[in-house]
This record gives C-alpha cells, sequence and structure tokens, in this order.
C-alpha cells in the first residue's frame, strides 16, 4: 500500500511535470506561432512594396522605351539621303549665285538713286536759296516806316517756309537777315522822316510866302483903288468947285459898300466848294464809328493825315472822298440824316457818328448822285499793333528815337540856307 501510494504520488508528480512541460512548451509554440503571424504580415507588407516598386519601374522602363522609339522614329525621318543634300546645294548655290546678281544690282541702283537724290537735294537746295533770295529782295523793297513788324512776320514765314522743304537756313544766317532787314527799315525811316519834316518846313515856308503875296496883292489892290478914288475924286471935286460935297460923300460910300459885297459874293462862293470826308479810325474809337467831315483844301487828303497825326493813336481810313460844289451843303443833310446816331450828343460839333457805311452812301446818293466807296477799313497800323511782340515795339521805338531829332535838326538847316 505504501508502495501504491508512493506510486500513485509519483504518478501525480510525473503527471504535473508532464502538465508544466507540455504547458510551457505550449505557451512558446504559441508565441512562435504569432512572431511567425508578424512576420508573415511584414513579409506580405514588403512583398506588396516590392511588387509596387516593380510595377512602378516597368512603367518607367515602358515609357523610356516609347520615348526613345519616338525619338528614333524622328531621328529616322529626319534623315535625308545623300542625292537629296547635293540637289539642296546645287539649288542653294544658284539662289546663291541669284541674290549676288540681285546685291549688285541693288548696289548699283542705289548708287544711281543715290546720286539722283544728290542732284535733287543740290537742285532743292539751289530753289531754296534762290526763293530766299527772291522774297528778302521783295520784302525789302516793300518795306517802310510803318510795316517792321509785317516784313518781318514774312521774312521769318519765309525762312519756316524754306526749313520745311528741306532747305536749311542757320539761326546764325536767320540773324543776318533779321539784322539787314532792321537797316533797311531804319534807312526807311530815315527817309520818311526826312521827307516829312522836309514838306512840313516846305509847306510852312510856302503859307508864309503865300500869305505875304496874298498880304501884298491886297495891299496893292487897295492903294490903287485908293488912289483911283482919289483921282476921281478930286477930278469930281475940281468940276464942282466943292458944290456937291455930300453927294460926293455919298457915291463914295455907296462905291464901298457895293466893293464890300462884291467881295463877300465871291468870298461866299469860293467857300462852298470843297470835299466832304467820311473816314474811321477802328482802334481809336472801334467797329461801325465814322466821322463825316468837310475840307476846303486842294489837297484833301492832307486833312485826313492832320486829323490822324497826334489828336488819335493810328491813322483815319478814307471810306468816302465826295467833291461837292456846295461841300457844307452835304455835310449839313448827312449830318441831320444821322443827327440821331452821334456818339456825343451833348456836343453836335462832334462829327462821329454810329451808323451804317451802306446808310451813308445811300443818303449821298440821295442828294448828290452815285458814288464810289471803300467798305472795308485797311486799319494797317493798328492790326500789326495787336500781333507785334514787345521786342518789335521797344525796337521801332528806338529807331525813331534816333532819327526824329536828328533829321529835323539836319533839314531846318538846309533849308533856311537855301
Amino acid at each position: 500500500m505504501g508502495y501504491a501510494i508512493v506510486g500513485l504520488f509519483a504518478f501525480v508528480v510525473g503527471g504535473l511535470l508532464v502538465f508544466v512541460l507540455t504547458e510551457r512548451k505550449r505557451n512558446d509554440y504559441n508565441k512562435r506561432a504569432a512572431d511567425v503571424a508578424v512576420d508573415g504580415a511584414r513579409v506580405k507588407q514588403e512583398r506588396s512594396e516590392v511588387v509596387a516598386l516593380r510595377n512602378a519601374n516597368e512603367r518607367e522602363l515602358q515609357e523610356e522605351r516609347d520615348r526613345l522609339a519616338q525619338l528614333a522614329a524622328d531621328l529616322e525621318g529626319r534623315t535625308i539621303a545623300y542625292s537629296e543634300l547635293e540637289a539642296e546645294n546645287s539649288n542653294l548655290k544658284s539662289i546663291q549665285i541669284a541674290l549676288a546678281q540681285n546685291v549688285r544690282k541693288n548696289h548699283l541702283d542705289i548708287q544711281k538713286q543715290d546720286e539722283v537724290v544728290a542732284n535733287q537735294a543740290q537742285r532743292s537746295k539751289e530753289l531754296g536759296k534762290r526763293y530766299l533770295n527772291e522774297n528778302v529782295k521783295w520784302i525789302g523793297k516793300g518795306i517802310d516806316a510803318n510795316n517792321y513788324a509785317s516784313s518781318k512776320q514774312k521774312l521769318v514765314t519765309v525762312i519756316e517756309r524754306c526749313r520745311s522743304i528741306g532747305f536749311e537756313v542757320s539761326a546764325e544766317e536767320e540773324s543776318v537777315l533779321l539784322d539787314d532787314l532792321k537797316s533797311e527799315f531804319e534807312k526807311a525811316v530815315r527817309s520818311a522822316l526826312e521827307r516829312e519834316e522836309q514838306a512840313r518846313l516846305k509847306a510852312q515856308i510856302r503859307e508864309e510866302q503865300q500869305r505875304e503875296k496874298e498880304i501884298q496883292r491886297e495891299l496893292d489892290r487897295i492903294q490903287r483903288e485908293k488912289e483911283a478914288i482919289e483921282g476921281a475924286l478930286a477930278v469930281a471935286l475940281a468940276q464942282a468947285r466943292d458944290e456937291h460935297d455930300a453927294e460926293v460923300a455919298s457915291l463914295r460910300a455907296r462905291l464901298a459898300e457895293a466893293e464890300e459885297s462884291q467881295r463877300a459874293v465871291s468870298q461866299a462862293q469860293l467857300t462852298k466848294a470843297g470835299y466832304v470826308y467820311v473816314i474811321s479810325n477802328i482802334g481809336s474809337f472801334g467797329e461801325g464809328v465814322y466821322k463825316i467831315g468837310m475840307t476846303r483844301r486842294r489837297t484833301p487828303l492832307d486833312r485826313v493825315r492832320e486829323l490822324g497825326d497826334a489828336s488819335v493813336p493810328f491813322p483815319f481810313d478814307v471810306h468816302m472822298m465826295i467833291s461837292a460844289n456846295n461841300a457844307p451843303q452835304l455835310e449839313h443833310t448827312l449830318h441831320k440824316a444821322f443827327q440821331k446816331m452821334q456818339v456825343n450828343r451833348v456836343n453836335p460839333r462832334k462829327e462821329f457818328f454810329r451808323v451804317d457805311l451802306h446808310e451813308i452812301a445811300d443818303v449821298v446818293r440821295e442828294h448828290h448822285g452815285d458814288i464810289e466807296y471803300e467798305a472795308d477799313a485797311e486799319a494797317l497800323q493798328y492790326r500789326q499793333s495787336i500781333s507785334m511782340s514787345d521786342d518789335d515795339q521797344e525796337y521801332i521805338e528806338s529807331v525813331y528815337d534816333e532819327f526824329d531829332d536828328e533829321v529835323a535838326e539836319n533839314l531846318s538847316s538846309d533849308i533856311r540856307e537855301e
């Protein structure tokens, strides 16, 4: 029995040992199986990645093969046969020869055109120079004491035209031409001042001489009449022996009265003849204002020039100059016709009227007869003054200041010596 218990115990202990060993082995197996499963999953993942990488490489290789195949096809398409190259080279040589010939021809044509252009340029230069010289000469001949600004503008315009057609006028040449124009203007001013001063002095001398002659003739006539009357009275008194003194005195008074009446009638007849003028001055009074006046001077324009000398800044323009046997009556008729249009209504002696020129002509035709008149006012100095520069104005004033006193003094001394 003891052996049985020992055997049983040994069996149990052995079973326990076997169980423990078996359990350990099973745990090791399970652990190893888990490790194998993990390794298998990792290997499967790595296999998938390798497959994907292999597929990508295969696609890249296929694409590269396709690209190389396309390059090979392109290269094959670009390959030219030697015969074709030889033919093309021959054509290129022919074309090159033709081009060389054309270049030579074009070069010759260009040389010829250059010669033509040079000839045309020389011709244009000659024509431009001729045009400039002729215009400078023409402007120089036409310059006077009153048109420096307009003459200068004409010269500048001519120079600009020359430049516009390719004929170059340098700044130095332009300056010389303008200086020459100034010299011509100064000569014209000097001549004009000399003529005006000479005419004024001679007219003054003539008037004084005429006045002296008229006075002397009147004195001679009075003396002759006095001597004739004294002689007749002496004869009459001698014959009448002082019996008819009263009658002689009466006759003497009647004779003197008749002579005075005759002189008055003659003077009245002489003073009626004259000129009625219609003039304007746009620069002084504006558009549409006319002066209607009368003069008995033999040269009526002298009166117009006299009105425009010092009293107004610009000379008058003449629209009508009417010769009439009874000038005072015609003037009075015109003044009455336009009385309501007088500029100065306070003083009727002022003969300026704001009226249409055609209306004045209609009244003249009605009371005097048909007449020709100038409708447009030139107003040359006024229009030049508007466009004149300050530099030109200063220059003109300096020229007049330089010559005015000198000319007056020289001419006065010359005429006194004559």
